[in-house]
């Protein structure tokens, strides 16, 4: 009886040392698993992110060239405006004025794109505060009053 208890301690041991052998391949698979997965997640992130970069780049490069034929529109209608507009008495003066002013709009809009236009915009709100917040309330209190109607 002795024998046969050594017997079985023997292969309760040998039964243990497997089931461990097999936990611990599986808790190596399982790490293994979760390392490729997280590769995985980093790499689509990172192309995730590139993405969103090469897309916001070609958004800014739309813009900038939709800003350039708008000031070339701009231009066009300055000149047509001078072209077609009175030339002599205080008409004529005023139609040379509203030609210049769309003229050198449309030259500005071209040189400086849409980026120049903000940051002047950000340094004429920085130096005028208050006056640019009450333009903002009014612009904003005229839309509430026309999406109201």
């Amino acid at each position: 009886m002795a024998n046969s208890t050594t017997e079985a301690r023997n292969k309760a041991q040998e039964a243990a040392n497997k089931a461990q052998g097999a936990a611990g391949s599986a808790v190596e698979a399982g790490k293994e698993a979760a390392g490729t997965v997280a590769d995985k997640a980093r790499e689509m992130a990172s192309d995730a992110a590139r993405t969103g970069q090469q897309a916001a780049q070609s958004a800014t490069a739309a813009a900038e060239n939709a800003a350039s034929r708008v000031g070339e529109t701009l231009q066009g209608l300055g000149q047509t405006v001078r072209e077609r507009g009175p030339e002599e008495g205080m008409m004529g003066t005023a139609t040379q004025r509203v030609a210049s002013t769309l003229e050198q709009g449309g030259r500005y809009l071209q040189e400086e794109g849409l980026s120049g236009v903000a940051e002047d915009l950000t340094n004429l709100i920085r130096r005028n505060p208050i006056p640019a917040m009450l333009v903002g309330i009014g612009i904003g209190f005229l839309l509430a009053r026309v999406t109201r109607s």
